[in-house]
């Protein structure tokens, strides 16, 4: 099997340093959500040009997904993440100085192209270098990164936004993601001079399309981002314009949704590898939980678009968040389960391809129905149903999660 010649002790300074660029991918990737109440009024953007510049970002990222991922089992996946991370902060900085929604949209596109770096670069370096007993730890600082990133942006974010406008969210957001290339270049030094072993080539990715777990996987991963990325976009506006929160409470809540998310991955992660070291099979394990969280999430969203009292909303988005991070914790685990290090690259690239097509299509469904019904309770119902359907897949449709043969 193909693997990574490396100094295997330095690993451990690799995950948190993966995870703390998982969260700059979501913070950077959030800003426009958290800049939209003054944004959308200053740019003159409509709900649904305001939904086309969400899902902008992902007109790139799904599809280049399939080749980033090609290229992360064959190339130094090293240097192709600093590049990555490279495009998308110079993408967000000059968002700072957007005057209208044409440029915004080819920003948000060049985000996206940067960012398509971060879950297959990620993917195939923790299934070359954590092994399984660990890899639910390792795959949850991920996930906690998920959540963190939305909420440190959320919350830094809405501060700047109070204090000093719209535009300096994208300026500072960008500058801190600068900074993560410098420790990232002396950590990954060792790394950037392996080989890989010669002894596997790496697996042809036509050949895992013939692969049924993998159309399997993107459809569950399709419905659990659906619901993500409902929240990550409009989550911040409807609770402005619609609930009628000031932007410091609107900052509040969704940051205490996102922690209470990064919490439960980390709390999870570690349950997961407890049971694994108990004995228990991890692809049951880690299938369990994903068919009750992605329930639950279901069930959350329809409950929160139908509370009347803000304490309860808060309630149902706060128990939503903690079940996304079940989700977020297990969804990559599993690939890397499916694929192993010989494919772990193709594999994500290809499953989050066709998992991140709900950003393409949801933000715009979801601002063309607010326009047309002038509420969000369409948008909410439509996310959770995607949810539920997600919930199904992992119940009665999903294949045995298990190492696959890959000859």
């Amino acid at each position: 099997m193909a693997t990574l010649a490396t100094p295997r002790g330095s690993a451990r300074w690799l995950v948190p340093m993966l995870a703390a660029a998982v969260l700059l991918t979501y913070i950077d990737r959030g800003a426009v959500g958290i800049a939209a109440p003054l944004m959308k009024e200053e740019l003159a953007l409509s709900a649904t040009g305001f939904g086309i510049a969400v899902s902008a970002f992902f007109w790139v990222y799904v599809p280049v997904m399939l080749l980033v991922g090609w290229l992360c089992d064959r190339i130094c996946v090293y240097r192709l993440f600093a590049a990555g991370v490279l495009l998308w902060a110079l993408s967000t900085m000059a968002t700072a100085w957007i005057g209208g929604l044409a440029m915004l949209v080819v920003l948000r596109v060049l985000l996206g192209l940067g960012e398509s770096i971060a879950f297959p670069g990620s993917s195939k370096i923790i299934a070359a270098e954590v092994p399984s007993d660990r890899r639910g730890m390792a795959n949850a600082l991920i996930a906690a990164a998920i959540a963190f990133g939305p909420a440190v942006g959320t919350l830094i974010g809405g501060i700047l936004l109070e204090l000093y406008g719209w535009r300096s969210i994208f300026l500072v957001f960008g500058l801190a993601t600068l900074v993560w290339l410098l420790p990232w270049h002396i950590i990954s030094r060792p790394y950037r001079g392996a080989r890989l072993a010669a002894a596997t080539p790496p697996f042809p990715m036509r050949r895992l399309f013939t692969k049924p777990a993998l159309w399997w996987s993107g459809a569950a991963h399709f419905c659990s981002n659906y619901a993500f990325y409902f929240a990550l976009a409009w989550l911040p506006l409807y609770l402005v314009k619609s609930r009628g929160l000031s932007i410091l409470d609107m900052t509040t809540l969704t940051t205490a949704v996102f922690v209470v998310q990064g919490i439960s991955a980390l709390a999870f992660g570690h349950l997961s590898d407890r049971l694994v070291r108990q004995g228990r099979d991890e692809g049951r394990v880690r299938k369990a939980l994903m068919a009750g969280a992605q329930t639950v999430v279901a069930l959350c969203i329809l409950g929160a678009a139908l509370a009347e009292s803000t304490m309860v909303l808060g309630a149902w988005l706060v128990l939503a968040g903690a079940a996304t991070g079940i989700i977020s914790t297990n969804i990559f685990a599993v690939a890397q389960i499916f694929a192993g290090p010989r494919a772990s690259g193709s594999w994500v690239g290809a499953q989050n391809a066709i998992g991140n097509t709900s950003g393409i299509i949801g933000p715009i469904i979801t601002g063309v129905t607010i326009d047309a019904t002038g509420s969000y309770f369409a948008g909410f119902a439509l996310a959770a149903g995607v949810a539920g359907a997600g919930a199904l897949i992992w119940l009665f449709a999903m294949p045995r999660v298990e190492p696959l043969a890959l000859d």
